[in-house]
């Protein structure tokens, strides 16, 4: 197939998503004969992870000695923070160190690490790995766990920054005790130890800090114990420099990725339907702490193997395919539809190329 002179008017859904993930091979491939360094994928990885290890902890310390603004810390480790997100994403998928488990096993505690606030990512592994096989659809945990689908309100809102509120939410919305205690069993599962620690010292920080206004509003001041203050000490330390800016990435991140993907009306395997492309520039202040993923995230469902900064660099040839084979921009529309596809005409008119093909 000529990847220049495709029309989308002559071909099947199917023949539209490898049309797609030819131009986006192709781009790749031209990428790494261009800039030979991109061959080396193994210590690209490894190389990307020492600097975001490096600068948050650097942020760190230089918010500990007094030379760095508590919310330029905040800020700038959840920016670091979302490179992790994205080196994990690639070890999900055996992009680094595929054959040599020893440092594969490492890059997966050391990005856990750095965002203690998400599951067991040797769990995750198979949620997203599920979620390619049935994207959309209400076996997909993955995204089903951080809202995809979900009627927007202010359950979704609390849902969406939150895993665990969203689990209790989940919780109180089962209808039997049966499932009240699965949800249970497997939040404890997914999210031991450093999610459960990272969540609850989030809700004692909100807590203490709550409570202390309420207090100084009402002109009583708590009288708290040395012991109590020692340990708020740490904990509003922990806030800065990687509590806060793994909620303030958390919600950016599951804002962004359950809204590009659809829910509930996707056609099984069809990769058309999956996913959108969300570039709007006011999602810019977003896409900074999740690192564009609405922007690439859709080339990823196309193009499983390439590494995130391969993706991001094929992000102009890859929409230009992507738009003229029909996937959708900036669908905004889909916040009314809870996610749904939804479009009639479109679905019927993908039914229609298929059945002439």
């Amino acid at each position: 197939m000529d990847r220049t002179s495709a029309s989308p008017q002559r071909l099947n859904v199917a023949q539209r998503s490898a049309h797609i993930r030819e131009v986006v091979l192709a781009r790749g491939i031209e990428l790494r004969e261009q800039y030979p360094i991109l061959k080396h994928q193994d210590a690209l990885g490894a190389g990307i992870l020492a600097f975001a290890l490096a600068g948050m902890i650097g942020s760190a310390a230089l918010y500990l000695t007094g030379h760095m603004a508590w919310w330029v810390c905040l800020l700038l480790n959840g920016f670091f923070a979302s490179l992790t997100h994205e080196l994990e994403h690639d070890l999900i998928h055996s992009m680094y160190f595929r054959k040599q488990k020893v440092p594969h096993n490492l890059m997966m505690g050391l990005v856990w690490l750095a965002r203690p606030s998400t599951i067991n990512p040797w769990i995750r592994r198979h949620l997203h790995l599920n979620h390619h096989k049935v994207s959309g659809s209400e076996a997909d945990m993955e995204e089903r766990a951080i809202t995809n689908g979900e009627p927007w309100g202010v359950a979704r809102f609390l849902m969406i920054g939150d895993n665990i509120m969203s689990s209790f939410i989940r919780i109180l919305r089962a209808k039997s005790w049966a499932m009240k205690f699965s949800i249970i069993q497997r939040t404890l599962k997914v999210y031991a130890p450093l999610a459960l620690m990272h969540w609850g010292a989030w809700y004692v920080f909100l807590g203490f800090h709550a409570a202390n206004g309420v207090a100084h509003l009402m002109g009583a001041p708590i009288e708290w114990s040395a012991t109590t203050l020692s340990v708020m000490q740490v904990i509003d330390i922990a806030a800065v420099v990687i509590i806060g800016p793994n909620v303030l990435r958390t919600f950016c991140l599951h804002f962004i990725s359950s809204n590009m993907h659809y829910y509930g009306d996707v056609e099984p395997g069809n990769v058309m339907q999956q996913t959108q492309v969300l570039n709007a520039w006011w999602l810019w202040p977003l896409q900074a702490f999740c690192f564009n993923f609405g922007s690439s995230h859709g080339i990823h469902h196309f193009v499983v193997k390439e590494p995130f900064y391969i993706r991001q660099l094929t992000v102009p040839v890859g929409h230009k395919v992507m738009r003229e084979m029909g996937v959708r921009f900036n669908d905004f529309g889909t916040f009314a539809r809870a996610n749904r596809f939804e479009r009639k005409d479109e679905v019927v008119a993908d039914k229609v190329r298929t059945a002439q093909a």
